[in-house]
């Protein structure tokens, strides 16, 4: 008996390529077919995901017929309210076996497997979320092993399925370790990575496939299925980049960003003065932030680069400005490091291209990396190398490991390597967004923001 499995992954709501790939599916679905996403598909940079606490997604999901989506780590940054909210409302399937809330209960409306049927074929489709390690116990929520958890859902669900498929976001290597150590899978399609599988590679007799991510592929894989087994018969990745967008979905985003947009717009107060906003120039934008993530510390000195800002804030504060300027899901970070790596750090940022360097990096949702703004210290320069620094006010000192205010972003080293040589660091559950709405709205903090640091 023949079966197709369509799937995509890691759209992160790219929705103008994913109404691309919505047409496609649509012309090559039948009554063979299985539709499925392996997760990140709701990145709640996008407003219309924020104004409707995710129901766009779940809407777009129902609209093109997907019959289940494994949960990915960005259907998990926006908190656990908003993850239930958008199980509990959607008609397809929600799926990982090794995901709770931080005192062991389940999610609600999140299932560990689901059983489809297809042409009298039960299929059993179960998977796993990966491990955000520091920042499960942060946003309340526990990750358990997905080897395991997967090995006990297959178990549990012996005797009631004809083939086994593998929803899996925790990246392509593991996936090929997971084929390698579980027989009984028949087919794992992979996500998390954002790798592209121009082909289906076989392990162990299963079948693995992985269609890249942003909606720019969708992976189809066409089995036979039979008493001896499944045999793959074709597998392909198909570019959306010249298909038509599917008219449905346009509809849908319209819908859902009018109502993200009414919703998001009010105002929240108004600012005193307007914070202006540059990636190469010291602003106060940035300069606001890192006085914020100082203040809510208490450390010495604040640090954060411009790119982490999309823009600057005039005349009042709402929600959709703060999405607008600042779409990172970074978090508010605490570390330590020694004077000569944070010294390294800020004379490089006296250089044009590292600041115009691409930003990438986990979480990260802007353009470029930008310079590097401080607060608690004074730094002179002669726009090519740092003459002196005083933090606090006392000469700067090499070799004392300095506290420092930052996001995890910097923690991680992107865009400037040397702070990756950090200890001791710890995460608060909000983002960099709460940051400035906390500290836009108090007058001495933007008054601060004018006060030249880079001298």
């Amino acid at each position: 008996m023949k079966l197709s499995i369509i799937h995509t992954n890691d759209i992160h709501s790219h929705f103008d390529n994913f109404a691309k790939a919505t047409s496609l599916i649509r012309d090559y679905s039948d009554e063979h077919s299985l539709v499925l996403d392996g997760g990140d598909f709701a990145d709640f940079k996008s407003i219309e995901l924020q104004g409707t606490r995710g129901i766009a997604a779940v809407n777009m999901l129902e609209s093109t017929g997907y019959d289940a989506i494994t949960i990915g780590n960005n259907e998990l940054f926006n908190g656990n309210d908003t993850l239930e909210h958008m199980a509990v409302q959607s008609t397809v399937p929600f799926i990982s076996c090794n995901l709770l809330k931080a005192n062991g209960d389940s999610f609600n409306g999140v299932c560990s497997s689901t059983i489809l049927i297809k042409n009298e074929l039960r299929i059993l489709v179960t998977g796993a979320s990966p491990d955000l390690q520091e920042f499960n116990d942060l946003m309340g929520f526990q990750i358990l092993d997905y080897v395991e958890a997967i090995r006990v859902e297959i178990k549990k669900q012996h005797g009631n399925y004809d083939v086994c498929i593998v929803l899996n976001h925790v990246g392509t290597q593991a996936d090929i370790e997971l084929a390698e150590a579980i027989d009984e899978i028949d087919l794992i399609l992979s996500a998390h990575d954002h790798v592209l599988y121009e082909e289906a590679k076989i392990v162990n007799n299963t079948i693995l496939n992985s269609a890249g991510m942003y909606g720019e592929h969708i992976g189809i894989i066409e089995v036979e299925v039979s008493d001896e087994g499944i045999e793959l018969l074709a597998s392909s990745t198909i570019s959306t980049a010249k298909a038509v967008e599917d008219i449905e979905i346009q509809t849908i985003l319209q819908v859902s960003r009018e109502e993200a947009i009414a919703h998001l717009s009010k105002p929240l107060y108004t600012v005193s003065k307007p914070l202006w906003h540059d990636v190469l120039e010291e602003n106060p934008m940035t300069n606001l932030i890192a006085d914020g993530l100082k203040d809510r510390f208490d450390c010495d000195l604040g640090l954060i680069n411009s790119g982490i800002a999309n823009g600057g804030l005039v005349d009042y504060v709402s929600n959709k400005k703060l999405i607008e300027i600042c779409p990172s899901p970074l978090n508010p970070t605490y570390f330590e490091i020694q004077g000569k790596d944070l010294y390294a750090a800020l004379e490089s940022s006296l250089n044009s291209s590292v600041c115009m360097a691409d930003g990438k990096g986990p979480g990260f949702r802007g353009k470029y990396v930008g310079r590097l703004h401080v607060s608690g210290a004074k730094i002179q320069h002669d726009h090519k190398q740092i003459k002196m620094i005083t933090i606090n006010d006392e000469p700067f000192d090499y070799e004392r490991w300095y506290r420092v205010a930052s996001s995890d972003y910097l923690l991680r080293g992107s865009g400037y390597p040397e702070l990756a040589n950090n200890r001791n660091f710890h995460y608060q559950p909000d983002e960099i967004k709460d940051v400035i709405r906390e500290y836009a709205e108090k007058e001495a903090f933007v008054t601060d923001a004018f006060k030249k640091r880079w001298v």
